[in-house]
């Protein structure tokens, strides 16, 4: 039997980093699943109510691509009660030509974190106005600051404004990202305050209820909505699909745990609506943004697909490195 590699997050730390080739990764796997020969079935999620956590299973199959990845996301928002992350989880890396097991990537949910930020920067390259200079990002945890550093590598961003329920953690936030990322960022004691005039809007919360309402946008907004992962998870208002032009990542998926599922139950939308995915976009089979003025949103659920290109991208940089150790089964 083959041996399996096994990566633990600092081999993968020093591999992959959230930078213009991660980008890249996940724009051509945005670009491979408009082409419809992508093979992903629906998320599988486990919720466990009494511990606030869930867990997801993502897997995807891209032809032309030697490897697929199965991966285990955990998120229990109440650890970081405990001093504990609310997210970690592993990737198992498994050969597309005969099912073997290849590597076992122990990321502590770090490649999720990449691909979901390079995500946001793909959402804004391709939706955002070119001019882009302000940013809100509306939660403190981490992707608040991967979602502004990702932008930063297709956008002029200069400044931030960061909302969060905790005051506090809005503010070790802020302190961050000025440090690390060298931006003009403050906190905004409203989420209204936070989003008024700024050009993309960021929304990075597991919240239940709608935080952002048609009333608070101004026209040539972006706003990339990546925290409804879940069927019972809400960022933005059902009104705001009358005022803005909607896209996702993917179409099947957001109307089943996106903002479009609420907008669906709301009756603002219809279950069988069909709006563009952000993949058809990047391959030039739809029109993006059409104009300065428009409001656009981007549906970000996380698919599959984005877990195997980065996992195939962190195995083949590891092996080029020689990073990592080897495990025989046999």
């Amino acid at each position: 039997m083959p041996e399996i590699a096994i990566l633990d997050e600092r081999d993968l730390r020093k591999c992959v980093a959230l930078d213009n080739d991660a980008v890249e990764c996940v724009e051509n796997c945005f670009r491979a699943l408009a082409g419809g020969a992508v093979v992903m079935p629906p998320i599988l999620r486990l919720d466990i109510a009494e511990h606030n956590g869930e867990l997801d299973v993502k897997t995807a199959y891209i032809p032309g691509v030697d490897s697929f990845a199965v991966k285990m996301s955990p998120g229990f928002f109440d650890n970081p009660k405990l001093g504990l992350p609310s997210v970690n989880g592993l990737m198992v890396l498994l050969s597309a030509r005969t099912g073997l097991v290849e590597a076992l990537l122990l990321d502590n949910g770090y490649l999720t974190d990449v691909r979901t930020a390079a995500a946001g920067a793909v959402a804004a390259k391709w939706l955002a106005r070119e001019d882009t200079r302000s940013v809100a990002v509306i939660g403190a945890g981490v992707q608040a600051k991967l979602q502004v550093q990702a932008l930063t590598l297709v956008r002029p961003v200069e400044q931030v404004r960061v909302w969060a329920r905790d005051t506090s953690r809005a503010e070790q936030c802020a302190a961050q990202m000025r440090d690390e990322l060298q931006l003009d960022v403050s906190t905004a004691p409203a989420v209204s305050q936070a989003v008024d005039g700024v050009d993309i809007i960021v929304t990075t919360t597991p919240s239940v209820h709608p935080l952002l309402r048609a009333v608070d946008l101004s026209p040539g907004q972006h706003i990339t909505a990546m925290g409804s992962d879940a069927e019972h998870k809400n960022e933005i208002a059902a009104d705001v699909f009358n005022v803005a032009r909607y896209y996702c990542d993917r179409l099947s998926q957001v109307r089943v745990l996106g903002e479009l599922h609420h907008a669906i139950v709301a009756g603002v939308c219809g279950a069988d609506d069909t709006y563009p995915e952000l993949g058809e976009v990047v391959a030039g089979n739809h029109d993006g943004r059409c104009s300065t003025d428009e409001i656009t949103v981007c549906d970000l659920t996380g698919t599959g697909a984005q877990d195997t290109a980065i996992a195939t991208l962190a195995r083949q940089r590891a092996q080029s490195a020689g990073l990592g150790s080897a495990f025989s089964t046999g």
